[in-house]
C-alpha cells in the first residue's frame, strides 16, 4: 500500500514537472515572438531615423543652404534640358551640361570628340547662340501657375555673322509662332526684313527722339 502511494505521488511529481517544462517551452515560443516582432520594429525605425538623418544632414542647417543649393541645381538640370532641344536647331556642335556639385555650365562639343570645354571658350557668336538657346529653355519652362509669355533680346546680333543671323531668327520666329511676344533691341539692318512689327526711335534736332510704330505685313 505504501508503495502504490509513492509511486502515484512520484508519477503525479513527474506529471507536474512535465508540466512545467511544456509550460516554459511555451512561454519561450511566446517570448522569442514578441522578440522577433520587436526587433522587426527596431529595424523599421532604424530605417525611419536613417532617413530623417540624411534629410536632416541636407536642410537641417538653419539657413537651409544645402536645400537651396540641390533645389537649383535641379531647376538647372530643367532648364538646361529645355535649352539643349533649342540648341541643337541653333547649332548642333554643342551640349549644355551642368558643372557637376555646382551651378556653373559648360559645353560638350560634339565635333571635337565629346570634349567637355568651357563656356568661356566659345566665340562672340558661340555664346550668343548658346545664350539665345538658354532663353528659349526659359520661356519653355511653365507650370499651371506661371507660364513665360514674353522674351526680350537686348543686341547681340551685330556679332553674328550672316548665316548665324539667319539661323537665330528662324528660332526667333518659330517662338513668334507658337503664341509667345518676341521683342528685339538692335541697330542690325539685315533683320529689319524679318520683323514685321516694328518700333523705331529717330533722333530730332534739340535733343528730342520721335517714336515711330510700323507694320510691314
Amino acid at each position: 500500500m505504501i508503495l502504490q502511494t509513492e509511486a502515484k505521488t512520484l508519477q503525479q511529481g513527474k506529471q507536474r514537472a512535465a508540466n512545467e517544462i511544456a509550460f516554459q517551452i511555451k512561454q519561450d515560443e511566446t517570448y522569442k515572438k514578441q522578440i522577433g516582432s520587436l526587433l522587426q520594429s527596431i529595424e523599421k525605425q532604424a530605417v525611419i531615423v536613417d532617413n530623417w538623418a540624411k534629410l536632416n544632414d541636407i536642410i537641417g542647417s538653419a539657413e537651409g543652404k544645402k536645400f537651396r543649393q540641390i533645389a537649383q541645381e535641379y531647376t538647372l538640370d530643367v532648364l538646361l534640358m529645355y535649352a539643349n532641344v533649342h540648341l541643337q536647331v541653333l547649332s548642333k556642335r554643342y551640349v549644355l551640361q551642368r558643372i557637376p556639385g555646382s551651378l556653373g555650365l559648360q559645353v560638350v562639343d560634339l565635333d571635337m570628340g565629346d570634349e567637355v570645354r568651357t563656356v568661356f571658350s566659345l566665340s562672340g557668336g558661340e555664346s550668343f547662340l548658346v545664350s539665345l538657346a538658354l532663353a528659349l529653355g526659359l520661356a519653355s519652362l511653365s507650370s499651371s501657375r506661371m507660364k513665360v509669355e514674353s522674351l526680350f533680346i537686348d543686341e547681340g546680333f551685330g556679332a553674328l555673322d550672316p548665316i548665324t543671323l539667319n539661323i537665330a531668327m528662324d528660332a526667333l520666329e518659330r517662338l513668334h509662332n507658337q503664341g509667345r511676344k518676341v521683342g528685339v533691341i538692335s541697330h542690325v539692318q539685315e533683320m529689319t526684313e524679318r520683323i514685321p512689327v516694328q518700333i523705331k526711335v529717330n533722333k530730332q534736332q534739340s535733343g528730342k527722339s520721335k517714336v515711330e510704330v510700323t507694320n510691314i505685313i
